[in-house]
């Protein structure tokens, strides 16, 4: 399967850390859940996750744990760097490191942190998208908006949950 095909069966999730989110966790992880669902009924099958504090977490353990209660479906990490979970409570980075353990791919996007690598490491996950999964809260600026912005530039079709 070359790459254009693979991408076919991919999506990736966008989303606001949790102190951005106006709504519950557990509201957006019902609504997660249910677009995951939706994604694989529609013969997407790989999710990418940038692996940030909130959505992306939140996101990574539900593929798993929809992956480990038998649906055929597989998760990549797309850090954007080595050690970028460092700055994190403990409780976040034991999560953080227990969803590496669980993935099918980790992929380290930019060698260390430089200002752009967050963008960098959306656009890759963009890029490698048929789909968007995107939690927002009508942020006018943001890593969040400027996702949805360039899958939408680029012709990725983007699904919104209301963060």
């Amino acid at each position: 399967m070359n790459e254009s095909e693979k991408r076919m069966h991919r999506v990736c999730f966008t989303g606001h850390r949790p102190e951005k989110l106006s709504r519950p966790e557990i509201a957006i992880k019902t609504d997660l859940e249910v677009q995951i669902r939706q994604a694989v009924a529609d013969g997407r099958n790989v999710f990418i996750t940038g692996m940030a504090r909130g959505v992306d977490i939140w996101s990574a353990q539900i593929v798993l744990k929809l992956r480990n209660d038998g649906m055929t479906i597989r998760l990549i990490c797309a850090c954007p760097y080595d050690g970028f979970e460092a700055g994190w409570s403990q409780s976040w980075q034991r999560e953080y490191k227990r969803i590496l353990k669980s993935a099918d791919l980790v992929k380290y996007i930019c060698a260390g942190y430089c200002r752009s690598c967050f963008q960098i490491r959306n656009k890759w996950m963009v890029n490698h998208s048929s789909m968007v999964i995107a939690v927002f809260s009508n942020d006018t600026k943001g890593g969040t908006k400027n996702t949805i912005d360039y899958a939408h530039m680029t012709g990725v079709p983007v699904t919104c949950i209301q963060g």
